[in-house]
């Protein structure tokens, strides 16, 4: 399928190019004693210290419940998804169908650009949507995973601000774009949520509006490595009128490279 092998060809580039110098290494108290408390409790509660540096994540989600757009058709999709760290980037895949017919996805931000394709019936393009608002939105949802790969937090493009005990403010620029939002922690210090405003959401019309956008995790478990990591992840607009949840699924495995 077109998208799938576009994906598969960048994901294959950016694994071949963005190696850390420090992969290999262990995770140290001291390599996140200039962070925030909320930020080094998660670390150390998470189980990342005295693991193994990640240069890259992959996270796959089966059967997420999907809506393409707001009173849009409810999809049930299949997510695979790399996150590289040595600069921001992110490559997912949606594997699905609408109305019987076949339909891939590719959601990229990469080299500072990013970007949603949809191609339905394996050669027919539903939409390709790049610009401004999408290289600062795509930025964001990065910023929204960003725990997930600690190495991340290690970075020169990602700042952070205490302003709570259980909340931090992060804040990316990179490559001309800049984005920022809050982590919510609970009592155990897991994360629960990520919240921004520097997201817009695209029109039917293909106008975007900025909105109140949230991604919302739970239900953790210990990992086969010794991380605990969560397994429900739901991805919300926060519309005037009510939530819009538009992706509501379980992570079905998170592997580190």
């Amino acid at each position: 399928m077109r998208l799938k092998k576009q994906f598969y060809k960048d994901v294959e580039e950016m694994q071949a190019g963005s190696v850390l110098t420090c992969a290999g290494e262990l995770f140290k108290e001291e390599d996140f004693a200039h962070l925030p408390k909320a930020l080094r409790m998660y670390i150390a509660n998470s189980g990342y210290i005295d693991k193994p540096k990640m240069s890259c994540l992959k996270m796959e989600y089966k059967d997420v419940d999907f809506v393409q757009g707001k009173n849009g058709p409810k999809l049930k999709i299949d997510y695979t998804q790399y996150n590289f760290v040595g600069e921001p980037c992110s490559l997912a895949y949606i594997d699905s169908s609408l109305f019987k017919i076949p339909f891939e996805g590719y959601d990229y931000y990469r080299d500072g650009k990013g970007g949603m394709k949809g191609v339905i019936a394996k050669f027919i393009s539903l939409f390709d949507q790049t610009g401004a608002n999408m290289d600062k939105a795509c930025l964001v949802t990065f910023l929204a995973e960003c725990l997930f790969a600690p190495s991340a937090l290690l970075q020169d493009y990602l700042s952070f601000e205490e302003i709570g005990d259980f909340d931090v403010k992060v804040s990316a620029k990179y490559k001309g774009a800049e984005g920022s939002g809050v982590f919510h922690f609970n009592e155990k210090y897991e994360l629960v949520s990520f919240t921004t405003e520097d997201r817009a959401v695209t029109n039917k019309d293909g106008s975007m509006e900025y909105l109140p956008w949230s991604a919302e995790c739970g239900e953790y478990r210990m990992s086969e490595n010794g991380i605990n990591l969560p397994t429900k992840f739901r991805a919300v607009w926060h519309y005037p009128d009510g939530d819009f949840v538009y992706f509501d699924g379980a992570i079905d495995k998170i592997d580190y490279e």
